[in-house]
């Protein structure tokens, strides 16, 4: 048994894979740095295994799931319990090839539990149209694979995809030779969110009963959410005796997305009389997850998603405050605490000194080094200048602003707007750059304020682009709150695209996310990283094309 769960507890094993499946977003595209960031925030949330990526895909890919094998698959942590505990274990995604599969092992065999993680589909579509490969092949297929995967790996999953649509006969004998060959855990994909939870509970309860040797290993869900019911499904496996689950932050994850984490935790979390079994997640790290993929990856969350949205714990109906007054319970079925959510409040003022904001931080659970906390605490007294009223939620944004970004080519050093009525909006921008420390001035034109600066930008910059989304939120409540920007954009040329594990190529989309308490600056913030990382990649494929690969 997995020493995570080798205690008197039915738990059920969490798979995050936001790095490898929630990274196909469109947009979400994450460098390196940010994958061992989210990578370590994962493993504080208590996840049991990582999948780290598609190795395979690329050098780079390959390079960051060997990082994150190397540092955060050896890292010992501590436990909801407050226990020592064992480092995640590392997974690789491989289709069943040699080269995909050796691609996984390069990867994760540095890390102190490394597990290679292989698919092939088994739905007659799939099977004609994709791999034009008969049934008997596929068997073959995954008795080849399989067998060479564990001849690398001690820990190997295997994945019949598009599972949801197969026939149950032919996948109990694909099964039962996986478990011949070796795998360890058997994942069951309703790859494009086909089923229905009465069907997905019942295919893992056939599964468990008619495919000799499953009960020695462990069977594992894995939904999308393209007809609104990952999390659903996901339970249904549960409760059928699935005893791993495969989600993503968030529930990010290409098309409609995969089941989120923070929904399946909690509903074992709150419903524990109805399920039974227990996670490993500490729950207190849900929201500061969900923050960090949020702001590295670009993708706002939705108000009204479940457990981390904005609107989750607001009650602003009149009704549901006079209950709520009366006494919580009567609209609210879990603490906001629980996920590590705080009320807001003042937590401090501007002549608070650096000891005390320190002390702050370590309580809402960040512990900053010594450079990281000057320049946060520059900026928070920078902010407190503006503000009558600091809350923890401003902390966090400017945390995540400061620390939660990409290696910069520019930085802003100053914007100045002019605009209103019968005016032309005319923006001054001076840039940085970084490598140069030379100082950059231009002007530029628009329709608006933000139209104006990111004129001024490009002419700069010169990265030509297109913007396919641009978002504000107020991360707090008045009239002086911190403005949230998160924008989109494409490269008018080529630099490369996402390649995803089952199949096909993505066009690459760049994320920016800025804040502050003008608007417009928070907007040109946003704006620069997202070229920023624009310009990375655009370096980083001029350089895979000068030497040939």
């Amino acid at each position: 048994m997995d020493p995570a769960v080798a205690d008197d507890r039915d738990v059920v094993l969490i798979f995050d894979t936001t790095l490898r499946d929630g990274e196909q977003s469109p947009g979400a595209t994450l460098n390196i740095q940010e994958k061992l960031e989210i990578a370590r925030q994962l493993a504080r949330l208590g996840v049991d295994i990582i999948e780290a990526g598609f190795p395979a895909a690329s050098p780079g890919d390959l390079d960051a799931v060997r990082q994150v094998s190397e540092t955060v698959g050896r890292e010992p942590r501590v436990d909801k319990f407050g226990r020592a505990a064992p480092p995640p274990v590392i997974a690789g995604l491989a289709r069943a090839n040699p080269s995909d599969i050796d691609a996984a092992w390069e990867a994760v065999k540095g890390a102190e539990r490394p597990r290679i993680h292989t698919f092939l589909a088994t739905s007659p579509i799939h099977m004609e149209h994709k791999l034009k490969m008969t049934p008997e092949q596929v068997v073959e297929r995954v008795r080849e694979m399989v067998g060479y995967a564990r001849s690398l790996c001690a820990d190997v999953e295997f994945s019949p995809e598009d599972a949801g649509r197969s026939d149950p006969r032919f996948l109990y004998q694909v099964l039962a030779v996986a478990i011949q060959a070796g795998a360890t855990t058997l994942n069951i994909p309703d790859t494009v969110g086909y089923t229905v939870p009465v069907e997905y509970g019942q295919l893992i309860r056939d599964i468990r009963e008619n495919t000799p040797g499953a009960k020695n290993v462990v069977i594992s869900c894995h939904c999308h959410n393209d007809l609104g019911l990952a999390t659903a499904n996901t339970l249904a496996g549960v409760e059928n005796g699935a005893r791993q689950v495969e989600v993503t932050v968030n529930g990010i994850g290409e098309r409609a997305g995969n089941t989120s984490l923070e929904e399946i935790t909690m509903a074992l979390y709150t419903r524990h009389q109805v399920y039974e079994v227990d996670s490993n997640i500490v729950t207190q790290e849900i929201h500061r997850s969900s923050d960090m993929v949020s702001r590295y990856t670009g993708m706002v969350v939705q108000p009204n998603k479940a457990i981390v949205g904005a609107n989750a714990f607001a009650h602003e109906a009149g009704i549901h405050q006079d209950g709520m007054l009366k006494h919580k319970r009567t609209y609210e079925i879990m603490d906001a605490g629980t996920i590590g959510l705080g009320q807001s409040k003042l937590v401090l003022g501007k002549h608070s000194g650096r000891h005390a904001f320190r002390v702050q931080l370590e309580q809402m659970g960040y512990h900053l080094d010594e450079q990281d906390l000057i320049e946060v605490f520059r900026r928070f007294k920078d902010l407190a200048d503006k503000k009558k009223v600091v809350t923890d939620s401003d902390l966090q944004a400017l945390i995540g602003d400061e620390l939660y970004k990409p290696p910069e080519v520019w930085q802003i050093e100053d914007v100045q707007v002019t605009c209103g009525t019968n005016v032309i909006p005319t923006a001054v921008v001076r840039l940085r750059n970084v490598e140069t420390g030379e100082l950059c001035t231009d002007a530029g034109f628009g329709t608006g304020p933000v139209d104006a600066v990111y004129a001024g930008i490009n002419r700069l910059v010169g990265a030509p682009n297109k913007l396919v989304e641009f978002v504000i939120q107020a991360i707090d409540q008045g009239m002086d709150a911190v403005g949230d920007v998160t924008i989109r954009i494409e490269a008018d040329e080529l630099i490369g695209f996402v390649e995803r594990a089952q199949g096909g190529r993505g066009q690459r989309i760049f994320s920016g996310r800025g804040i502050d308490t003008d608007i417009v600056v928070a907007s040109a913030k946003a704006y620069l990283q997202a070229l920023n990382k624009l310009l990375a990649a655009k370096e980083e494929r001029e350089a895979v094309v000068a030497l040939g690969v």
